[in-house]
């Protein structure tokens, strides 16, 4: 039988051991877990460290990383600014983006964001189609011509056409895509799992809060 001051012992060893382990693996290595971008872009956070979510919501890998983004934004840095960005790929995907951002003119993403995901990927349900979207949005509360006004408006293509040039701009060669500061990449093929993502997202932060720093 392992004394008790013993057992003590060997436990703190293994702690200090694990601990140690994490910090090597919580290292990034660009090429590998981020990419820096060709040519960084200008960002709209002012001082504070932007990270942006390129995404679709047809995407199932952008379905599972969405717990954990909203995991995270529940406790983020004070000196970052996030915004999510529709990605625009493919025709299919713009349907996606004009829901996104009709949702957003009538003040209504934040209520239905997550419920658009499930509605495609849980349910089922095809919301590219326009009679299925615009059934779905009533049967959300909301009132339907208007959202179908926000949908089809020049406000929301315009928007739509500036989210297409991004995504080009931008170099993205998939989504979901985190960028962080304009200039540092990440995505979930590059990250492994979504916690991984999150993980180096996290570490980017850090290391653009020490360039800054070092200015």
């Amino acid at each position: 039988m392992i004394p008790m001051r013993l057992l003590a012992v060997v436990l703190l060893f293994l702690g200090t051991g694990i601990a140690g382990i994490s910090g090597v693996s919580a290292e990034i290595v660009e090429g590998r877990d981020y990419t820096v971008l060709k040519h960084p872009k200008t960002t709209d956070s002012g001082n504070n460290i932007e990270v942006i979510e390129f995404f679709w919501y047809g995407c199932p890998h952008c379905y599972d990383l969405h717990p954990y983004i909203k995991a995270w934004l529940k406790d983020k840095p004070k000196d970052v600014s996030f915004r999510y960005i529709p990605a625009v790929f493919r025709p299919n995907w713009i349907p996606g983006a004009k829901i996104f951002y009709a949702l957003d003119a009538l003040g209504e993403r934040e209520k239905l964001h997550d419920k658009v995901y499930d509605a495609i990927h849980r349910d089922g349900i095809d919301l590219t189609k326009d009679d299925v979207l615009f059934n779905w949005i009533a049967k959300q509360g909301l009132d339907r011509q208007k959202f179908i006004d926000a949908y089809n408006s020049f406000s929301v293509q315009n928007q739509v056409s500036r989210a297409t040039h991004l995504s080009k701009d931008y170099g993205l060669s998939g989504v979901p895509s985190v960028v962080v500061d304009g200039k540092y990449l990440t995505s979930g093929r590059m990250g492994g799992t979504p916690q991984d993502t999150i993980n180096t997202a996290t570490a980017l932060i850090e290391k653009v809060r020490k360039e800054r720093g070092s200015k």
